[in-house]
């Protein structure tokens, strides 16, 4: 589309975000021209990058993560915590929403009502209902006063459930406490993601939850730290307004407000890759705030936590010597051989015609593809629940390479990349262990790794006119697309996200099974 023109009150507002026109101009050629769909080799399986492994193996890379753990790295783990539960609770508004009926029907309402004992957040309703009805919950709903009981649960003069972040919701029962995502987070990392009796957290919160956030830790840290014996680093961080996109008219022109202002948007997780790119650690683990379980059944999420950062740090010594041998030219034929394999079989990246490469050619290319970030991803078996998938993509330098994937980045009208999509035996838990220091000890600038025609455009509207709005490369997908990445299977039973309210009432959140 043709340049745009922005007004003074226009590169104010640009300014006030830190965003450059160029980028503005950028952002709007995107969304006037539309963004391609990637071009899929195949689903990725366990017959091609999706290693599965032996019970040696695991103990192997299990043994290998505690020893590096020794060392005095520097761990962090890093919990996307901005997202609000208002979609927790979406049934629940349906309902009190609904005029023409006020007692549960459907099986979601039932079940929620005959089980509300057993959420952890029993208590605190049932002390909010005293407090506006001089009733409690049961007294409420003997006297078919069900709605007033969810509106004490998600409403402001409740306990705000419906605009509270996921991770200050009670999701746990003790017998001495009740925790929220983020206590179990915490209690989670001391039990990988410490090192010589530290253990460093980050969340990314949002502002206007962010004093929540840190009025919690303050409450919860003395205990946490006595009862895990460790000196726990909290920091938080919120999406930069520098990440945020512009939305566009249909047409691609600038869509504007009433008052005639730049409407701007946040442009979804892979935002936070900015976020990622300033921790500067040894090995970061990724994991949304929403996927814990209780302690009873904390042991095997550990163990393929420590598996896949196992698998990592090897993968990394491995990589790092690659390089520092390339460095120092003292290398053989049989070396840039034995890279080659390493390139193609355990980072899955290849491409074609490869032994038409002069010396130089392929040394340039081994070296491209060694000296990046690197994830281990861990991916469950497909049974039906959401989240993006694993596929081998085509790569704009004519390589193929493992990503992950949301189904708006797939051409569903080409059917064999439907088919693909459709028939593919694994999902993304979103179970990351993420190395981004290279081989010289400098954290790479993760920015420069993004495929930033990797985003999508989404339809929405504003004040009932239609725009178009654009969403960044997600954190796991594009954001991370020029990562090295391996994929590794890991159980069904580390991935227990809680999607709707009645998640909590799955084994993996209930204090007995």
């Amino acid at each position: 589309m043709e340049k745009i023109s922005f007004s003074a009150s226009d590169r104010k507002q640009l300014k006030e975000h830190g965003i450059s026109e160029a980028e503005a101009q950028r952002q709007l050629d995107m969304l006037a021209n539309g963004l391609p769909y990637l071009r899929l080799k195949c689903a990725a399986s366990v017959d091609n990058c999706i290693r599965v492994l032996g019970e040696e193996e695991a103990e192997h890379f299990q043994d290998a993560w505690n020893n590096y753990r020794k060392e005095g790295h520097r761990i962090t783990k890093f919990v996307p915590a901005s997202g609000a539960a208002s979609r927790m609770f979406k049934d629940l508004y349906s309902f009190l929403n609904n005029t023409e009926r006020s007692i549960p029907e459907t099986d979601f309402e039932k079940t929620f009502f005959n089980r509300i004992h057993d959420f952890a957040f029993y208590e605190a309703l049932d002390d909010a209902c005293h407090l506006n009805e001089d009733k409690g919950v049961d007294a409420l709903i003997s006297a078919g006063q069900y709605k007033t009981v969810v509106s004490c649960l998600l409403g402001d003069e409740g306990l705000e459930y419906g605009s509270l972040p996921k991770g200050l919701l009670q999701f746990h029962v003790y017998d001495d406490c009740l925790r929220t995502p983020v206590s179990e987070h915490l209690a989670e990392a001391a039990l990988y993601a410490s090192s010589q009796g530290e253990a460093d957290v980050h969340f990314t919160v949002s502002h206007e939850h962010l004093e929540d956030f840190e009025q919690l830790i303050e409450r919860i840290l003395p205990d946490v730290n006595t009862a895990c014996h460790l000196t726990f680093h909290i920091s938080f961080s919120e999406q930069k307004p520098s990440t945020d996109t512009l939305a566009a008219n249909p047409d691609g022109t600038p869509f504007r407000t009433e008052d005639g202002k730049l409407l701007f948007r946040p442009g979804g997780h892979g935002a936070l890759i900015e976020n990622l790119n300033e921790l500067h650690s040894d090995i970061i683990f990724i994991k949304n705030i929403d996927n814990v379980v209780h302690d009873r059944l904390k042991p095997i999420t550990v163990q393929w936590k420590e598996i896949l950062a196992g698998l990592l740090v090897e993968t990394q010594a491995q990589v790092f010597g690659y390089l520092r041998l390339l460095d120092s030219g003292t290398y053989v034929k049989n070396d840039i051989e034995d890279m080659i394999r390493f390139v193609r079989h355990t980072l899955n990246c290849d491409i074609p015609a490869l032994n038409e490469f002069s010396d130089e050619q392929l040394v340039a290319f081994l070296r491209s593809k060694l000296n990046r970030p690197i994830r281990v991803c861990g991916m469950v078996r497909n049974v039906g629940e959401p989240g993006g998938g694993p596929f081998i993509v085509y790569n704009a330098d004519g390589s193929v390479s493992p990503q992950i994937l949301e189904s708006v980045q797939i051409d569903m009208r080409d059917a064999t990349a439907r088919k693909m999509f459709e028939n593919g035996t694994h999902f993304n838990p979103v179970d990351l262990v993420c190395a981004t220091r290279d081989y010289k000890g400098q954290s790479f600038r993760l920015p420069d790794f993004v495929d930033q025609q990797a985003g999508f455009i989404s339809e929405k509207s504003k004040d009932g006119k239609p725009l178009r709005a654009l969403e960044l490369p997600g954190l796991w997908n594009g954001a991370m697309s020029n990562w090295s990445t391996l994929m590794v299977e890991v159980p069904l039973e580390t991935f227990n996200p809680v999607k709707t309210v009645n998640d909590l009432l799955r084994p993996a959140h209930q204090p007995v099974g």
